[in-house]
């Protein structure tokens, strides 16, 4: 079993436009020196994709099945916790995979709703998203409740 680090330094929740419309994935990104560690957490989930980003060799693991984010990444995370802001960012990423299974993400409100969601994330949207989606307001993000940890002995 792999040993996954306490924090992860760069998660992301990504909504890309496609052709056929936006879709979602969640992504870790590390240096590219860390590409053992990478797939070894590939391993470990058991879901997922690898890929080398060309302009500055960092590692990204994505995954961008409904069904396993669902189904292992979301159960993963809700067993072991994630501290500070990554805590919120989590909760905000389940409530955004909640509603596109509930298929929120098919009607223009419900798209409209996940953006604002999305907004509010990470860095927030990006050039594309802002442009096809103008006037959308981030929510307000939840504060963070001070994370303790506990002693294991």
């Amino acid at each position: 079993m792999v040993k996954l680090p306490l924090r992860y330094p760069f998660i992301k929740m990504m909504l890309e436009n496609q052709v056929d419309g936006y879709y979602l994935h969640k992504q870790y990104e590390l240096h590219g020196k860390d590409l053992v560690l990478m797939n070894d957490i590939q391993s470990f989930f058991s879901v997922g994709t690898i890929k080398i980003r060309s302009r500055d060799g960092h590692v990204i693991y994505y995954v961008n099945s409904l069904k396993n984010l669902t189904t292992t990444i979301i159960p993963h995370f809700e067993k072991y916790r994630l501290l500070t802001q990554k805590k919120v960012d989590f909760e905000l990423f389940k409530q955004i995979v909640f509603m596109m299974n509930n298929k929120e993400h098919l009607t223009p409100e419900g798209l409209r709703k996940i953006i604002s969601i999305r907004a509010s994330l990470n860095e927030g949207l990006g050039e594309t998203i802002s442009a096809d989606f103008p006037g959308i307001i981030p929510i307000d993000r939840p504060l963070v409740d001070e994370a303790k940890i506990s002693d294991p002995q």
